[in-house]
């Protein structure tokens, strides 16, 4: 695969099944966490959206993917900590009714100034945007950023 090259930065925060997905399965939010790990784009995270993936990352139903790559939980996750930059959350009303946790991902965007959150959680999609950050999936940010 090309590495993803830009003439700027590009700050972008990922909602955890896509983080999930990049860390475990590659793919396209794989290119994602690679083009983080190259310094093409930022990744940006607060210390809640970490404590649901290291929780998500816990789960039996992924022991089976972690055992196949030769991964544990701790070396995924403080290899994604490490990698994104950390940010605290901004203070913002509830916004996602069908899933109030979801509303840490665009705190999180709003502190970060994300250029994008990239999401395959539709109740964040079927928002389209929040506050001019739009809400893409991985598929629809690697084309934007390619195209940057």
């Amino acid at each position: 695969m090309t590495p993803i090259v830009l003439k700027f930065a590009v700050r972008l925060v990922l909602d955890t099944n896509t983080v999930i997905s990049g860390l475990l399965w590659q793919g396209t939010p794989g290119r994602l966490i690679d083009a983080a790990q190259t310094k093409s784009i930022t990744l940006c995270t607060s210390v809640s959206l970490l404590a649901e993936l290291r929780g998500v990352l816990a789960r039996e139903k992924f022991a089976g993917q972690m055992r196949a790559r030769a991964l544990n939980v701790s070396e995924v996750f403080d290899g994604y900590a490490a990698l994104a930059m950390i940010v605290a959350p901004a203070g913002i009303t509830s916004i996602v009714t069908k899933d109030p946790a979801d509303d840490a991902v665009l705190a999180c965007a709003l502190a970060a100034q994300a250029d994008l959150i990239v999401s395959g959680d539709t109740h964040l999609r079927d928002l389209k945007n929040y506050h001019g950050i739009p809400i893409i999936t991985a598929t629809d940010a690697l084309r934007k950023i390619e195209r940057a």
